[in-house]
């Protein structure tokens, strides 16, 4: 963990680095003075880091706002770095063919600046407004299985709502009503409930605006990595004192026999001490001949669930990228990075999540909960 946060801290620094250098450069090259762009450069690169610091210390008001700040300042870092080396990718390739005249360098970075820090500004404004709009994603589902209660179950699933110093009151008010609206059977979090600390919600006691019907065969959750991030010696206290039961790495049979596994995140096995049941060991607690709904946060192995008597599995983690092109490293890095497959007679649906790390911002996805009727297959 210390090496992985010192080759992002680098990098963190070097693209900041790299982003106060072109800015200077065209505003000096203009005649401009560059004081007064160079304290407000380091105090906005510096929020995101003070934020993430603080919070973990020192939580209020404060902290919030440099964290909001902070997300906000990301993204401009994602934007403005693809813009600018863009433009120097540009301008090396026209040099052999002199396109752009040396003497018109200056004013032309002047406004190539204009132009890139306005643009990604709009960007932030689009990508914010996107974030606050999440939709619900229905799905009708069928398995080969009889229900022993002899009913369709109506399932609603949220991952990734990341709860602390950015989605507060106002999000989980809204994400009651539209939970509210489906009025499902059962509701179902898929890991990273909280964000990476406990203290902001803890202050603000945030999950107690979760405010929907009690649903008849109640509310369950799983550990995301954020968990492990944010003492899970406290957060899943927390989440269980509001009615919500945290499954790690086991199996439970609803009062309609539809069985539930929830799988402790890998997280677990880079923590000490920590370790995750193999699936097999879990698959054999279960009645293969009743509907079996898998819970796993980070959506890896995939492919392996075909030939098990896994109907349903539902995962988060990716946020489809959350901000494209990040959507591109994500559809790589995993079978499904977002959406719906079938592996074999197993169902996998991954959600975007409903809220955001980082910038709360999302450019090429839509935050989202999951709406799905689970029912026999008529054949």
């Amino acid at each position: 963990m210390a090496i992985f946060l010192t080759v992002v801290f680098t990098v963190y620094i070097l693209v900041n680095y790299y982003l106060w250098l072109k800015g200077r450069r065209a505003l000096s090259g203009a005649g401009l003075s560059t004081t007064w762009y160079t304290v407000a450069f380091i105090a906005l690169a510096s929020t995101f880091v003070l934020g993430k610091f603080l919070e973990h210390t020192w939580t209020n008001l404060l902290t919030d706002i440099l964290n909001v700040a902070g997300g906000f300042w990301m993204g401009f870092m994602l934007y403005g770095f693809l813009a600018w080396l863009t433009v120097d990718i540009l301008l090396l390739l026209q040099k052999p063919f002199n396109l752009v005249p040396p003497e018109a360098l200056p004013k032309l970075r002047l406004w190539i600046f204009t132009v890139i820090s306005s643009g990604v500004v709009l960007l932030i404004i689009i990508g914010f407004i996107n974030a606050i709009s999440p939709r619900t994603k229905k799905y009708d589902l069928e398995v080969a299985k009889e229900f022993p209660s002899g009913e369709p179950l109506r399932i609603v699933a949220v991952s990734d709502i990341h709860l602390g110093s950015i989605i507060r009151k106002r999000s989980m008010r809204h994400l009651s009503e539209m939970i509210s609206r489906e009025k499902p059977y059962l509701v179902l979090f898929l890991g990273d409930l909280l964000d990476g600390s406990i203290g902001p919600v803890l202050r603000g006691d945030l999950l107690s605006h979760l405010e929907i019907p009690e649903p008849r065969f109640g509310m369950y959750a799983i550990t995301g990595n954020h968990e492990f991030m944010s003492d899970l010696g406290k957060s899943i206290p927390y989440i269980e004192s509001k009615g919500i039961r945290v499954l790690k790495d086991e199996v439970v049979r609803l009062e309609n026999g539809v069985q539930l596994i929830g799988r402790i995140d890998r997280s677990a096995m880079q923590s000490p001490g920590g370790r995750r049941e193999p699936l097999e060991k879990l698959l054999a607690e279960t009645d293969p001949a009743a509907p079996v709904i898998l819970l796993d946060h980070q959506p890896y192995d995939l492919s392996q669930l075909a030939g098990t008597p896994v109907d349903l599995q539902m995962s988060g983690h990716t946020h489809n990228g959350q901000m494209w092109p990040l959507s591109l490293i994500t559809k790589r890095m995993f079978e499904l990075s977002h959406g719906y497959k079938i592996f074999g007679k197993t169902h996998v649906i991954v959600s975007s999540g409903f809220g955001i790390w980082g910038p709360r911002m999302r450019i090429g996805t839509r935050p989202e909960i999951l709406s799905m009727t689970l029912r026999k297959s008529s054949e």
